[in-house]
């Protein structure tokens, strides 16, 4: 298995809207990548200071499929139009287990 771990930090103009339009933009993922094994994001549950405040969380068979996601059309269109305007800060590590 190979997963992929994305954290962001939003502008502080970030609304509560923009994260239901990136939340509802990704809930499509799973239907258009068939590559993905296991799909999970989510706000910070704020208990500890310091945190990102959004997670995303891929699972594939492989690295290969990884990058697959990682290429995909309407993955990088969200990224792009849904993500990235709103992201001061990202961080993100991919592994194998």
């Amino acid at each position: 298995m190979f997963r992929h771990v994305a954290m962001f930090r939003w502008k502080p103009e970030t609304s509560t809207d923009a994260v239901a339009d990136i939340v509802e933009q990704l809930n499509g993922l799973p239907a258009e990548i068939p590559q993905l094994r296991a799909y999970h994001f989510g706000t910070d549950a704020g208990i500890n200071e310091g945190n990102h405040d959004f997670v995303v969380v891929a699972d594939f068979d492989s690295a290969d499929d990884y990058v697959a996601y990682r290429d995909n059309e309407k993955h990088r269109a969200i990224s792009s139009a849904f993500i990235a305007p709103h992201a001061a800060e990202r961080a993100a590590v991919q592994y194998g287990f």
